[in-house]
């Protein structure tokens, strides 16, 4: 199976997983795009350790998922207010504004849920911890 094949297949079985919101999340988590990020996270497991693993793909997932979190809430009407995104109506459109949050939150809970699940691997929960700062490095940045 072709690489964005097997992380799109992963993301849905763990968006199907989720107990609410499955359509919301799933709306613009597959609203198409290269997956880069997973792709490139895959491919250092794969230069630095000559493949990857199950953990390896969970953390790609969960960056493609915090991806998406950050495009749905800077589409909402309080920050860029597009309208459409890779020539769809936004989650706001679609949904509203309340579910595209409520989704765009699952979508950081669940990748986070994603990551902790694999955490038991020192390496895994050390992966998650920077993941965690570089995102609140980001908001603080922004913020100041």
């Amino acid at each position: 199976m072709e690489i964005t094949a097997k992380i799109d297949a992963r993301m849905r079985a763990l968006v199907n997983g989720a107990e609410a919101l499955k359509d919301e999340m799933a709306y613009s988590l597959f609203a198409g795009g290269k997956r880069l990020r997973p792709r490139l996270l895959l491919a250092a497991c794969e230069t630095e350790c000559g493949s990857y693993n199950d953990t390896a793909l969970d953390f790609a997932c969960a960056i493609e998922m915090i991806h998406t979190y950050s495009l749905i809430h800077d589409d909402l009407p309080a920050m860029d207010d597009d309208n459409l995104r890779r020539g769809l109506p936004t989650s706001h459109i679609k949904f509203g504004e309340a579910f595209a949050i409520l989704a765009g939150d699952g979508l950081l809970n669940l990748a986070f849920e994603t990551m902790a699940a694999r955490a038991e691997d020192a390496k895994a929960a050390r992966a998650m911890a920077v993941i965690a700062r570089a995102g609140t490095s980001i908001v603080t940045s922004v913020s100041a």
